[in-house]
């Protein structure tokens, strides 16, 4: 059945319907299946106003202003923007032919200061199954660029740090680091605590993953990890679409958006595919993202990818984002 106008502008909110629905058949009535709807359908929203939180913690930027304030006009094309606080360019790639056929879409990104770099939640507010499409939250926060975060509200355990801001100090996985000095590094998030990275000069963490590039190489067994182990989020496996964000150099980024499950436009890659990606475009570290149907990358109003082959953006629950 494909969903109509309505049932696209709602988005998440629908999924998640559609969602209860199927889970209330399947599951066995009672507490179960009231567990399963509270744990992954309803949303429970912890801080319902980030933007007033993140200010009551009283954190800033090492950015002084936007390129206008600081006396130098943003130029903008299909495909760059160049700023005093960031160049991004984006790229498409194709590769393969028929059903083999993959396209890829990568954004390189320098920046002036590594705080240039923000995140966003969706609806403003902080919590598990708080969804939004990537473009509407980028065109919430005035963003030129934005791509899908790593669903930090599907699951409760994580460290999340976003803005300098500690919202979550559940080490679980492999995690990211975004350090306010442009340094970024892939860390246990089981053997440090949020405290301690803000304390050290984290700006963003993300909890995903895995890494699929470490010192330049690809990181072995990433074709048998498991993110998580709960409902709907087991394997990563198989040719999916991606996200990724790969480390060149300080303060110098690659992001990645693979489209896949669409024969014929691209099939997806597995992980060592995308590490071989993130590989060719001069990555040393190299960090995989939630993806699937929530692979999206966002340039200057529009959708950059073709997400699944249908041009429709999934809900997800935040964003990493460059503001105009």
């Amino acid at each position: 059945m494909t969903p109509d106008t309505n049932t696209l502008r709602l988005g998440g909110r629908v999924r998640r319907a559609v969602l209860a629905g199927a889970l209330a058949l399947t599951l066995s009535a009672g507490g179960a299946t009231a567990w399963a709807l509270d744990r992954f359908v309803f949303e429970h929203v912890e801080i319902s106003d980030v933007a007033a939180y993140e200010a009551s913690q009283g954190v800033t930027s090492g950015v002084a202003g936007t390129a206008d304030s600081a006396g130098t006009a943003a130029e903008t094309t299909a495909t760059s923007y160049t700023s005093a606080d960031s160049s991004i360019n984006i790229s498409t790639v194709v590769t393969g032919s028929g059903n083999s056929t993959v396209t890829y879409y990568v954004a390189d990104v320098v920046l002036t200061d590594a705080t240039v770099l923000q995140s966003a939640f969706a609806n403003n507010s902080f919590g598990e199954n708080v969804t939004e499409t990537t473009s509407a939250t980028a065109a919430d926060h005035d963003a030129v660029f934005a791509i899908n975060g790593d669903y930090y509200g599907f699951r409760d355990s994580g460290i999340v740090i976003r803005n300098g801001v500690v919202y979550r100090d559940e080490g679980a996985r492999q995690g990211l680091a975004f350090y306010r000095d442009g340094t970024v590094k892939v860390y246990d998030e089981t053997g440090t605590t949020a405290a301690q990275l803000v304390a050290d000069g984290v700006w963003n963490t993300l909890s995903f993953g895995p890494a699929v590039l470490e010192n330049g190489q690809v990181v072995d067994g990433i074709e048998d990890v498991e993110v998580d182990t709960n409902v709907g989020n087991h394997s990563i496996q198989g040719a999916q679409p991606r996200t990724a964000v790969g480390v060149v150099g300080t303060n110098h980024l690659v992001f990645v958006v693979v489209d896949g499950r669409s024969p014929g436009y691209s099939a997806g890659v597995t992980m060592t595919g995308l590490a071989d990606i993130m590989q060719r475009l001069g990555a040393t570290t190299a960090y995989n993202l939630d993806g699937g149907g929530s692979s999206t990358m966002y340039f200057n109003g529009q959708l950059v990818n073709n997400p699944l082959g249908q041009g429709k953006e999934r809900g997800t629950s935040d964003i990493l984002y460059i503001g105009n």
